[in-house]
């Protein structure tokens, strides 16, 4: 069975690469679009991580340590990501003079 292992160092690094590159892309541009892609593609890896561990065989289970290990990474830049979503909504929001998806956190955005 092929996976995608995010836990491998080189790959976590370039993945951390590319998820800032692009949440500062957005930030830059004011499109919270941008952000919601790294997001869904991480939402689309985890259930991919899911599926592959429902599905693991007798002879596979030795692999069952790292795609959990990938799975918690999911989890995490899947927060991350979430968070700057919503982050670059409530800017993109106030450039255009338009309500944000989400104000419960705007205490939040104050302190940032």
């Amino acid at each position: 069975m092929y996976f995608f292992d995010i836990s491998n160092t080189l790959t976590l690094l370039l993945m951390l690469i590319a998820t800032v590159l692009l949440i500062f892309l957005s930030q830059e541009e004011k499109k919270s679009f941008i952000s919601a892609i790294a997001l869904l593609a991480y939402l689309i890896i985890l259930i991919v991580h899911v599926v592959q561990i429902a599905t693991l065989t007798e002879e596979q289970n030795v692999l069952l340590p790292t795609l959990s290990r990938c799975i918690v990474i999911d989890f995490i830049f899947i927060f991350i990501t979430f968070f700057s979503y919503l982050w670059v909504d409530d800017i993109e929001a106030k450039e255009k003079g338009k309500k944000s998806i989400d104000n419960s956190l705007d205490w939040f955005w104050r302190n940032v």
